[in-house]
């Protein structure tokens, strides 16, 4: 099964070379599940020609924001809703989760209460699993086919479910605990409150459902559906 990962942003030039940019965390995650995988930097304004050059499709995170004015944010949200119209199936980390949210008539804000960092305890269907986050921004109104399937004391809509194509998700099951705290020190510090930064320091270490997650995406990703609307 091909998987076309949507690149919507780019790691810290700093933590590139010894952990790799967005998609190699992804291709880690999923690592052994069948998939194989292409990558389309969007953000860079490079789009696949079709939404069916792939079997599904898992949108990255970014710097920025959905409700942002950047050139690549209504391309995207245009393939996203024609990929939803043609039933493939889309996955969506943060920024990823967020910008599907709002293509599909959603809403995402700057969150009143500010920024989720690090270790953070989320309720899965009732199964709590430990994952990583870096946000601020949230989804504050779901789109009319989006279900909750996760939330967090601080973000309640961290999980959504769209039937059979799509499955979002806030928090960042691809980001180890290097990885933040090298956020921490290089985008972290002067942006993120430092108590904040210093709770995330403490958690460091916890073993995180990173696996669950990815058991779940997978499972979305192979479940049987219908032909999608136009593939050969």
């Amino acid at each position: 099964m091909r998987i076309g990962i949507l690149q919507c942003g780019q790691a810290p030039a700093e933590l590139k070379q010894d952990m790799g940019d967005y998609p190699d965390m992804f291709v880690r995650l999923l690592d052994g599940r069948g998939f194989d995988f292409r990558t389309w930097h969007v953000e860079a304004m490079e789009f696949p020609a079709s939404v069916h050059d792939a079997d599904g499709w898992l949108l990255t995170g970014s710097r920025h924001g959905a409700y942002e004015d950047h050139p690549f944010i209504p391309p995207l949200e245009r393939f996203i809703r024609d990929a939803y119209d043609a039933g493939v199936p889309m996955v969506g980390i943060c920024f990823g989760h967020q910008i599907i949210a709002q293509a599909l008539g959603g809403t995402v804000v700057k969150h009143p209460d500010g920024w989720s960092v690090g270790t953070q305890d989320y309720d899965f269907d009732g199964e709590t699993v430990r994952l990583n986050a870096w946000h601020q921004d949230q989804v504050v109104v779901l789109p009319q086919d989006a279900q909750v399937a996760g939330r967090s004391a601080f973000c309640e809509n961290a999980a959504l479910i769209y039937g059979d194509r799509a499955y979002t998700v806030q928090p960042h099951p691809e980001f180890s605990d290097d990885f933040i705290r090298g956020l921490m020190d290089k985008r972290g510090k002067g942006l993120v409150p430092q108590d904040l930064l210093d709770r995330a320091d403490e958690r460091m270490g916890e073993t995180k459902g990173s696996a669950i997650v990815a058991d779940r995406i997978e499972a979305f990703f192979k479940q049987p559906r219908a032909i999608a609307k136009g593939a050969a």
